[in-house]
């Protein structure tokens, strides 16, 4: 991700959809709230330069509000 955004630049599709896939690994990792700081960078870029109604926009955004909500799940469990 960070050869991306050094070569295609920060606001690159390429490089926002290598941030996805980072946090979707993250998740998988166990690192839940590393996973969810980079979706919510990564849908608040992808929001401001392809737009809220962009397939991609709408799929981040879904994944990040179940990752949030199972947080609080979680944390009610706690």
């Amino acid at each position: 991700m960070e050869t991306r955004k050094t070569k295609l630049g920060v606001d690159h599709p390429d490089t926002l959809t290598s941030m996805n896939n980072l946090a979707f690994t993250w998740k998988g990792s166990g690192k839940e709230i590393e996973a969810v700081r980079l979706m919510e960078e990564c849908v608040q870029l992808r929001k401001r330069i392809l737009g809220v109604n962009y397939p991609d926009s709408i799929s981040f955004c879904t994944a990040l509000n179940t990752w949030k909500a199972e947080q609080e799940d979680v944390a009610l469990l706690i």
